[in-house]
């Protein structure tokens, strides 16, 4: 950092720093550049998309209120919105992993902001220096423009989320209709259990995702409510009365959300707990696509040695060895995500509890575990609806082949015979590989099964309670 020719000379409370030229941040984001080299993340759009629309709603609103020149207004205004729609997002550099609070992640927002602004004025030549601190950050702190921030950017990226919920749940009910008519082996504890439809299975994981996709918009409720004006413990010092009122309604208006001012500002800084509600119910979706996805996986095992009840679409060759295995690689992929979604959780509850009296310094882990999870889910879940769930097929020979053998359809016969004998017919047709119906047969030849009161037993009765299995899958009673 010595070469002049590359670097200007910037100045901050701590003295001076070289900034590299073609760069629009300042001081305070170089420092943070050289003391966080930790992890080499960036912010997610979300929060930058956020931050500049925090800076935008504040130069609206303190020129409204007279307290920002309508020159300064307007140029901080205009590269907040460039910062918006991604124009400077390579010059949002900090670590995530850095100091408390946010405030590297916020003076890198402000510092760009001012420098964007100070080169529209020259364009417009006007006189004058917007400061970063001054003028970019009037009536603002860290403590309350990062919560907000990632208030908004959870919002924004809300409808994205819930679009692809709703479009993976769909693609499951689309093949419960499609497979209704394919009966076959349930299983419980990985053992065989009485039939179901193949149909059947796929409509819960439906309802599941359905049923998540509800408690992510339930959750999402409390971020709507904006602690912004509290400034830097909840006491709005330094901010206008009608600053905080009046920022919500600009912020409602930037971002089309309905908005509203937290009835406690100092519960909106110290409490994370919004967040944290937000991140269980990602991480409860989580929990149910992890169980789906290991289904698929199981439904599809093999295909000689396993169910091979379904067919996952090919995508990729699955050996560098093995010629010609196809793996699962779509759930397999779902199934890591789903994963990191769990853990990233983990440490945003952690670091929730981590708040202590007006302030919580592990903002910035919270916004970008937040931001990721929501990125990868929306990533991960599209993908595997359009290249897994979209194309799977069912394996009807297959399913048949493995209910034949499944001598829990004895379970039918229990008004008849009661859950005693059932149990021994079950056991005597795994003894002899024969089907119940078979053993029913010698056993009723022998006038050995009766019927649970002890009278006769026919074989046409039996085979009425066997002979439909679909029937077995619509419940009720099956023989009575």
């Amino acid at each position: 950092m010595t070469d002049k020719n590359w670097y200007r000379v910037e100045k901050d409370s701590l003295g001076e720093i070289n900034v590299p030229e073609e760069r629009l941040y300042g001081a305070q984001t170089q420092r943070a550049v050289e003391n966080f080299p930790i992890s080499g993340h960036r912010p997610r759009r979300a929060f930058i998309w956020s931050m500049g629309a925090i800076k935008l709603a504040a130069a609206r609103v303190n020129q409204s209120l007279g307290l920002l020149s309508p020159a300064f207004s307007d140029v901080i205004q205009k590269a907040s919105i460039e910062i918006m729609e991604g124009r400077w997002d390579d010059e949002f550099v900090v670590d995530p992993y850095q100091a408390g609070a946010g405030t590297s992640h916020h003076m890198n927002i402000n510092e760009v902001t001012a420098s964007r602004a100070n080169q529209l004025l020259v364009k417009e030549g006007i006189k004058g220096l917007v400061n970063p601190n001054d003028h970019v950050n009037m009536a603002q702190s860290t403590n309350d423009v990062i919560p907000t921030a990632i208030r908004l950017g959870c919002l924004w990226r809300l409808d994205e989320l819930d679009n692809v919920l709703l479009e993976v749940a769909n693609a499951f009910l689309r093949k419960s209709v499609e497979f209704d008519s394919i009966v076959k082996s349930g299983r419980t504890h990985l053992q065989d259990a009485v039939p179901v439809r193949l149909g059947q299975e796929f409509a819960a994981y439906a309802e599941a995702i359905c049923r998540d996709r509800l408690r992510v918009l339930q959750s999402a409720e409390g971020l709507y409510r904006l602690g912004i004006g509290g400034t830097a413990a909840g006491s709005g010092l330094n901010a206008h009365p009608d600053y905080a009122p009046r920022m919500v309604k600009e912020l409602s208006e930037i971002t089309g959300k309905p908005l509203a001012l937290s009835n406690n500002l100092f519960e909106s800084m110290q409490s994370m707990a919004d967040f944290a509600a937000f991140s269980g119910s990602l991480r409860t979706c989580a929990v149910t696509f992890t169980r789906i996805a290991n289904d698929l996986r199981l439904l599809s095992s093999g295909p000689a040695s396993g169910l091979d009840e379904i067919h996952l679409p090919a995508v990729q060759p699955g050996s560098s060895i093995m010629p010609g295995k196809v793996n699962p690689v779509m759930a397999e992929m779902l199934n890591m995500v789903m994963y990191q979604i769990m853990g990233m959780d983990h440490a945003i509850a952690a670091a929730s509890a981590a708040g202590q009296l007006e302030l919580n310094v592990m903002m910035p882990l919270i916004a970008y575990n937040l931001f990721e999870m929501m990125h990868i889910m929306i990533a991960a879940v599209n993908a595997f609806a359009s290249k897994c769930v979209d194309g799977i097929t069912a394996n009807p020979d297959r399913c048949r082949y493995w209910l034949e053998r499944n001598t829990i359809l004895v379970t039918a016969l229990n008004p008849l015979i009661g859950y005693r004998a059932g149990a021994k017919l079950a056991q005597e047709a795994r003894r002899k590989e024969l089907s119940i119906l078979e053993v029913a047969r010698q056993q009723i030849e022998q006038g050995v099964l009766t019927r649970l009161d002890g009278s006769p037993l026919t074989l046409q009765e039996i085979e009425t309670a066997l002979q439909s299995v679909d029937a077995m899958t619509r419940g009720g009673l099956m023989a009575e």
